[in-house]
Protein backbone atom coordinates (compact mmCIF):
# COMPACT_ATOMS: atom_id res chain seq x y z
CA UNK A 1 0.00 0.00 0.00
CA UNK A 2 0.83 3.56 -0.75
CA UNK A 3 0.18 6.05 2.22
CA UNK A 4 0.26 9.85 1.66
CA UNK A 5 0.80 11.25 5.33
CA UNK A 6 0.51 15.35 5.28
CA UNK A 7 2.18 16.72 8.43
CA UNK A 8 4.69 14.12 8.54
CA UNK A 9 7.24 15.73 9.53
CA UNK A 10 5.20 17.10 12.83
CA UNK A 11 4.80 15.16 15.94
CA UNK A 12 2.22 12.42 15.60
CA UNK A 13 2.97 12.22 11.89
CA UNK A 14 6.73 10.81 12.01
CA UNK A 15 5.96 8.67 14.73
CA UNK A 16 3.41 7.32 12.03
CA UNK A 17 6.01 7.43 9.24
CA UNK A 18 8.52 5.67 11.56
CA UNK A 19 6.18 3.19 12.28
CA UNK A 20 4.90 2.58 9.18
CA UNK A 21 8.52 1.96 7.36
CA UNK A 22 9.75 -0.03 10.07
CA UNK A 23 6.93 -2.59 11.18
CA UNK A 24 4.92 -3.04 7.91
CA UNK A 25 5.93 -3.40 4.08
CA UNK A 26 3.70 -0.38 2.81
CA UNK A 27 5.59 2.72 1.30
CA UNK A 28 4.74 6.70 2.51
CA UNK A 29 4.67 10.24 0.56
CA UNK A 30 5.05 12.46 3.41
CA UNK A 31 3.73 15.67 2.57
CA UNK A 32 4.74 18.66 5.03
CA UNK A 33 4.70 22.72 4.82
CA UNK A 34 7.89 22.96 7.06
CA UNK A 35 6.56 25.18 9.89
CA UNK A 36 8.00 25.80 13.22
CA UNK A 37 7.15 22.77 14.52
CA UNK A 38 8.34 20.22 10.99
CA UNK A 39 11.58 18.69 11.56
CA UNK A 40 12.63 16.54 9.17
CA UNK A 41 15.56 15.24 11.81
CA UNK A 42 12.68 12.91 13.56
CA UNK A 43 12.37 11.41 9.83
CA UNK A 44 16.33 10.70 9.59
CA UNK A 45 16.04 6.58 9.81
CA UNK A 46 13.10 6.60 7.49
CA UNK A 47 14.49 9.12 4.83
CA UNK A 48 16.90 6.21 3.95
CA UNK A 49 14.60 4.54 2.79
CA UNK A 50 13.10 3.67 -0.37
CA UNK A 51 9.65 3.18 0.57
CA UNK A 52 9.83 6.90 1.73
CA UNK A 53 9.46 10.06 -0.38
CA UNK A 54 9.51 13.85 0.69
CA UNK A 55 7.19 16.93 -0.32
CA UNK A 56 7.68 20.16 0.97
CA UNK A 57 4.32 21.30 -0.12
CA UNK A 58 1.28 23.04 1.55
CA UNK A 59 -1.88 21.65 1.47
CA UNK A 60 -3.40 24.49 1.06
CA UNK A 61 -1.82 24.65 -2.72
CA UNK A 62 -4.24 22.98 -4.80
CA UNK A 63 -1.87 22.80 -7.37
CA UNK A 64 0.60 20.68 -5.98
CA UNK A 65 -1.93 18.38 -3.87
CA UNK A 66 -3.61 17.81 -7.50
CA UNK A 67 -0.11 17.18 -8.99
CA UNK A 68 0.89 14.88 -5.32
CA UNK A 69 -2.24 12.69 -6.19
CA UNK A 70 -1.64 12.23 -9.93
CA UNK A 71 2.29 11.69 -9.45
CA UNK A 72 2.38 9.22 -6.22
CA UNK A 73 -1.01 7.56 -6.49
CA UNK A 74 -1.52 6.81 -3.46
CA UNK A 75 -3.89 4.07 -1.94
CA UNK A 76 -4.89 5.96 1.12
CA UNK A 77 -4.37 9.35 2.50
CA UNK A 78 -3.99 9.88 6.46
CA UNK A 79 -4.57 13.49 7.05
CA UNK A 80 -1.95 14.81 9.98
CA UNK A 81 -1.38 18.22 8.88
CA UNK A 82 -2.45 21.16 11.29
CA UNK A 83 -1.58 24.10 13.56
CA UNK A 84 -2.15 22.27 16.91
CA UNK A 85 -0.96 24.37 20.17
CA UNK A 86 -4.07 25.79 21.65
CA UNK A 87 -1.89 28.99 23.22
CA UNK A 88 -0.83 29.58 19.84
CA UNK A 89 -4.14 29.57 18.64
CA UNK A 90 -5.43 32.08 21.50
CA UNK A 91 -2.48 34.56 20.43
CA UNK A 92 -3.04 34.27 16.82
CA UNK A 93 -6.28 32.25 15.61
CA UNK A 94 -5.82 33.12 11.47
CA UNK A 95 -3.34 30.62 10.85
CA UNK A 96 -5.40 27.94 12.45
CA UNK A 97 -8.39 28.66 10.85
CA UNK A 98 -6.55 28.54 7.54
CA UNK A 99 -4.58 25.54 7.80
CA UNK A 100 -7.22 23.59 9.72
CA UNK A 101 -10.04 24.20 7.92
CA UNK A 102 -9.42 25.62 4.37
CA UNK A 103 -6.26 23.20 4.35
CA UNK A 104 -8.83 20.43 5.09
CA UNK A 105 -11.47 21.45 2.59
CA UNK A 106 -8.73 21.90 -0.21
CA UNK A 107 -7.19 18.54 0.90
CA UNK A 108 -10.80 16.83 0.77
CA UNK A 109 -11.47 18.37 -2.99
CA UNK A 110 -8.39 17.11 -4.07
CA UNK A 111 -9.00 13.36 -2.65
CA UNK A 112 -12.61 13.48 -4.04
CA UNK A 113 -11.99 14.36 -7.85
CA UNK A 114 -8.60 11.75 -7.50
CA UNK A 115 -11.05 8.80 -5.69
CA UNK A 116 -13.91 9.70 -8.27
CA UNK A 117 -11.08 9.00 -10.92
CA UNK A 118 -9.68 5.74 -9.91
CA UNK A 119 -10.71 2.23 -11.06
CA UNK A 120 -13.87 0.25 -9.50
CA UNK A 121 -11.31 -1.86 -7.59
CA UNK A 122 -9.16 0.69 -6.35
CA UNK A 123 -12.00 3.08 -5.50
CA UNK A 124 -13.14 0.17 -2.87
CA UNK A 125 -10.68 0.17 -1.14
CA UNK A 126 -9.33 4.14 -1.05
CA UNK A 127 -8.87 5.62 2.59
CA UNK A 128 -9.47 9.40 3.47
CA UNK A 129 -8.19 8.93 7.28
CA UNK A 130 -8.94 12.49 9.53
CA UNK A 131 -6.55 12.28 12.83
CA UNK A 132 -8.11 14.67 15.27
CA UNK A 133 -8.21 15.44 18.58
CA UNK A 134 -9.92 15.13 21.88
CA UNK A 135 -10.07 19.00 22.22
CA UNK A 136 -13.78 19.43 20.16
CA UNK A 137 -15.08 18.10 22.70
CA UNK A 138 -14.29 20.72 25.10
CA UNK A 139 -14.17 19.25 28.76
CA UNK A 140 -16.22 17.01 31.17
CA UNK A 141 -18.02 18.01 34.35
CA UNK A 142 -18.21 14.82 36.20
CA UNK A 143 -15.43 12.90 37.46
CA UNK A 144 -16.35 9.34 36.01
CA UNK A 145 -17.47 10.80 33.06
CA UNK A 146 -15.69 9.70 29.46
CA UNK A 147 -15.73 11.26 25.98
CA UNK A 148 -17.18 8.71 23.42
CA UNK A 149 -17.60 8.89 19.96
CA UNK A 150 -21.16 10.19 20.12
CA UNK A 151 -20.13 13.20 22.84
CA UNK A 152 -21.40 16.73 21.39
CA UNK A 153 -18.77 18.99 20.08
CA UNK A 154 -18.18 21.94 22.46
CA UNK A 155 -14.96 23.62 21.75
CA UNK A 156 -13.70 25.89 24.02
CA UNK A 157 -10.21 27.50 22.09
CA UNK A 158 -9.71 28.55 18.32
CA UNK A 159 -7.70 25.64 17.93
CA UNK A 160 -10.25 23.07 19.34
CA UNK A 161 -12.98 25.04 17.11
CA UNK A 162 -10.76 24.71 14.15
CA UNK A 163 -10.38 21.20 14.48
CA UNK A 164 -13.77 20.40 15.19
CA UNK A 165 -14.79 22.66 11.87
CA UNK A 166 -12.41 20.31 9.76
CA UNK A 167 -14.08 16.93 11.45
CA UNK A 168 -17.60 17.94 10.17
CA UNK A 169 -16.27 18.55 6.78
CA UNK A 170 -14.67 15.13 6.64
CA UNK A 171 -18.12 13.56 7.82
CA UNK A 172 -19.74 16.37 5.39
CA UNK A 173 -17.67 14.84 2.58
CA UNK A 174 -18.18 11.31 3.39
CA UNK A 175 -22.08 11.65 3.67
CA UNK A 176 -22.69 13.94 0.44
CA UNK A 177 -19.70 12.42 -1.94
CA UNK A 178 -19.55 8.90 -0.69
CA UNK A 179 -15.60 9.82 -0.28
CA UNK A 180 -14.32 6.89 2.10
CA UNK A 181 -13.73 8.40 5.19
CA UNK A 182 -12.55 7.78 8.88
CA UNK A 183 -12.10 9.67 11.58
CA UNK A 184 -9.97 9.49 15.02
CA UNK A 185 -9.94 11.86 18.29
CA UNK A 186 -6.82 11.35 20.55
CA UNK A 187 -6.02 12.25 24.24
CA UNK A 188 -2.69 14.41 24.62
CA UNK A 189 0.31 12.41 23.30
CA UNK A 190 3.97 12.50 24.37
CA UNK A 191 7.23 10.94 23.40
CA UNK A 192 10.18 11.15 21.65
CA UNK A 193 10.32 13.90 19.32
CA UNK A 194 7.95 16.21 20.68
CA UNK A 195 8.55 20.47 19.93
CA UNK A 196 8.97 22.02 23.24
CA UNK A 197 6.03 24.39 23.25
CA UNK A 198 4.16 21.13 24.93
CA UNK A 199 3.85 20.58 28.54
CA UNK A 200 5.91 17.41 28.72
CA UNK A 201 9.05 18.59 26.59
CA UNK A 202 8.82 22.16 27.89
CA UNK A 203 8.91 20.65 31.59
CA UNK A 204 12.21 18.38 31.10
CA UNK A 205 13.88 21.42 29.46
CA UNK A 206 13.50 24.04 31.77
CA UNK A 207 14.17 21.90 34.53
CA UNK A 208 17.50 20.40 32.71
CA UNK A 209 18.47 24.29 32.51
CA UNK A 210 17.18 25.35 36.16
CA UNK A 211 14.72 27.54 34.55
CA UNK A 212 10.93 28.24 36.23
CA UNK A 213 8.23 25.08 35.55
CA UNK A 214 5.03 27.26 34.54
CA UNK A 215 1.95 25.09 35.92
CA UNK A 216 -1.19 26.88 34.64
CA UNK A 217 -3.12 27.89 37.82
CA UNK A 218 -3.79 25.16 40.04
CA UNK A 219 -2.01 22.96 38.18
CA UNK A 220 -5.32 20.60 38.67
CA UNK A 221 -6.65 20.09 34.80
CA UNK A 222 -6.92 16.66 33.68
CA UNK A 223 -5.55 15.12 30.73
CA UNK A 224 -5.32 11.97 29.19
CA UNK A 225 -1.81 10.66 27.96
CA UNK A 226 -1.23 8.30 25.10
CA UNK A 227 2.25 7.37 24.50
CA UNK A 228 3.12 8.39 20.53
CA UNK A 229 3.83 5.17 19.65
CA UNK A 230 1.27 3.67 21.06
CA UNK A 231 -1.34 6.58 18.81
CA UNK A 232 1.38 5.32 15.80
CA UNK A 233 -0.15 1.55 16.27
CA UNK A 234 -3.33 2.48 16.68
CA UNK A 235 -3.57 5.03 13.63
CA UNK A 236 -2.51 1.95 11.32
CA UNK A 237 -4.67 -0.36 12.50
CA UNK A 238 -7.67 2.06 12.04
CA UNK A 239 -6.34 3.33 8.43
CA UNK A 240 -6.19 -0.99 7.41
CA UNK A 241 -8.97 -2.01 9.42
CA UNK A 242 -11.19 0.80 10.21
CA UNK A 243 -15.27 0.52 9.04
CA UNK A 244 -15.44 3.42 6.72
CA UNK A 245 -18.19 6.97 7.46
CA UNK A 246 -16.73 5.09 11.68
CA UNK A 247 -14.92 7.49 14.02
CA UNK A 248 -12.76 5.81 16.90
CA UNK A 249 -11.20 7.35 19.75
CA UNK A 250 -7.97 6.83 21.17
CA UNK A 251 -7.11 7.21 24.05
CA UNK A 252 -4.06 6.24 26.52
CA UNK A 253 -6.31 5.09 29.96
CA UNK A 254 -3.47 7.77 31.84
CA UNK A 255 -5.68 10.23 33.29
CA UNK A 256 -2.88 12.58 35.53
CA UNK A 257 -3.22 16.19 36.80
CA UNK A 258 -1.11 18.05 34.82
CA UNK A 259 0.68 19.05 38.62
CA UNK A 260 0.94 15.35 38.80
CA UNK A 261 3.05 15.16 35.14
CA UNK A 262 5.25 17.78 36.19
CA UNK A 263 6.23 16.08 39.90
CA UNK A 264 6.50 13.40 37.71
CA UNK A 265 9.27 14.81 35.31
CA UNK A 266 10.83 16.43 38.30
CA UNK A 267 11.03 12.95 40.34
CA UNK A 268 12.78 10.80 37.10
CA UNK A 269 15.53 13.98 36.43
CA UNK A 270 16.63 13.52 40.06
CA UNK A 271 17.16 10.03 39.48
CA UNK A 272 18.62 9.61 36.04
CA UNK A 273 20.36 13.11 36.50
CA UNK A 274 21.78 12.63 40.25
CA UNK A 275 24.74 15.11 39.61
CA UNK A 276 21.95 18.08 38.84
CA UNK A 277 22.50 21.45 40.65
CA UNK A 278 18.93 21.98 40.34
CA UNK A 279 18.08 19.22 42.31
CA UNK A 280 15.56 18.42 43.52
CA UNK A 281 13.95 19.73 40.09
CA UNK A 282 10.20 20.05 42.15
CA UNK A 283 11.79 23.64 43.72
CA UNK A 284 11.23 24.73 39.87
CA UNK A 285 7.71 24.36 39.95
CA UNK A 286 5.81 28.03 39.27
CA UNK A 287 2.73 28.50 39.25
CA UNK A 288 1.00 30.53 36.62
CA UNK A 289 -1.75 32.82 35.74
CA UNK A 290 -4.28 30.38 33.80
CA UNK A 291 -5.05 30.76 30.14
CA UNK A 292 -8.01 32.00 29.09
CA UNK A 293 -11.00 29.38 28.39
CA UNK A 294 -8.97 26.31 30.07
CA UNK A 295 -10.29 23.09 29.66
CA UNK A 296 -10.66 21.16 33.00
CA UNK A 297 -10.33 17.52 32.16
CA UNK A 298 -10.35 15.70 28.79
CA UNK A 299 -10.53 11.60 29.26
CA UNK A 300 -11.54 9.06 26.61
CA UNK A 301 -13.53 6.34 25.82
CA UNK A 302 -11.02 4.21 23.97
CA UNK A 303 -13.52 0.92 23.98
CA UNK A 304 -14.86 1.12 20.62
CA UNK A 305 -11.22 0.62 18.84
CA UNK A 306 -10.24 -1.67 21.49
CA UNK A 307 -13.23 -4.17 20.82
CA UNK A 308 -13.68 -3.72 17.11
CA UNK A 309 -9.94 -3.25 16.29
CA UNK A 310 -8.24 -4.64 18.73
CA UNK A 311 -5.81 -2.09 19.55
CA UNK A 312 -4.80 -1.55 23.10
CA UNK A 313 -1.94 1.07 24.57
CA UNK A 314 1.50 -0.93 25.05
CA UNK A 315 2.72 1.70 27.57
CA UNK A 316 1.95 2.63 31.05
CA UNK A 317 2.18 6.08 31.86
CA UNK A 318 4.92 5.44 34.60
CA UNK A 319 6.80 3.42 31.68
CA UNK A 320 6.15 6.24 28.51
CA UNK A 321 7.02 8.95 30.45
CA UNK A 322 10.29 7.08 31.65
CA UNK A 323 10.71 6.50 27.92
CA UNK A 324 10.39 10.03 27.02
CA UNK A 325 12.96 11.86 29.48
CA UNK A 326 15.35 9.36 28.53
CA UNK A 327 14.99 10.06 25.04
CA UNK A 328 15.43 14.27 25.38
CA UNK A 329 18.52 13.27 27.95
CA UNK A 330 19.83 10.93 25.33
CA UNK A 331 18.90 13.38 22.26
CA UNK A 332 20.66 16.66 22.95
CA UNK A 333 21.66 17.73 19.96
CA UNK A 334 18.18 17.15 18.74
CA UNK A 335 16.50 19.59 21.02
CA UNK A 336 19.38 22.25 20.23
CA UNK A 337 18.87 22.01 16.63
CA UNK A 338 14.88 22.81 17.58
CA UNK A 339 15.44 25.40 19.76
CA UNK A 340 15.22 28.11 17.33
CA UNK A 341 15.26 31.63 17.63
CA UNK A 342 11.49 31.57 16.61
CA UNK A 343 10.97 29.27 19.20
CA UNK A 344 12.77 31.22 21.96
CA UNK A 345 11.10 34.46 21.38
CA UNK A 346 7.70 32.65 21.16
CA UNK A 347 7.95 30.83 25.27
CA UNK A 348 9.69 34.37 26.11
CA UNK A 349 6.22 36.66 24.93
CA UNK A 350 3.77 33.79 26.01
CA UNK A 351 5.19 33.09 29.76
CA UNK A 352 7.43 36.52 30.28
CA UNK A 353 4.14 38.22 31.63
CA UNK A 354 2.94 35.20 33.51
CA UNK A 355 5.80 34.15 35.08
CA UNK A 356 6.55 37.71 36.04
CA UNK A 357 3.16 38.01 37.99
CA UNK A 358 4.72 35.28 40.44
Amino acid sequence: MKILVTGGAGFIGSALIRHIISDTGDSVVNVDKLTYAGNLESLAEASQNPRYVFERIDICDREQMDRILRQYQPDTIMHLAAESHVDRSISGPAEFIQTNIVGTYNLLEAARHYWAALDDTRKATFRFHHISTDEVYGDLEGPEDLFTETTPYQPSSPYSASKASSDHLVRAWGRTYGLPTLITNCSNNYGPCHFPEKLIPLIILNALEGKPLPVYGDGKQVRDWLYVEDHARALYKVVTQGVVGQTYNIGGHNEKQNIEVVRAICALLDELCPGSLHRPHSSLITHVQDRPGHDHRYAIDAGKVQRELGWVPEETFESGLRKTVRWYLDNAEWVAHVKSGSYQQWIDQNYADRLSQV
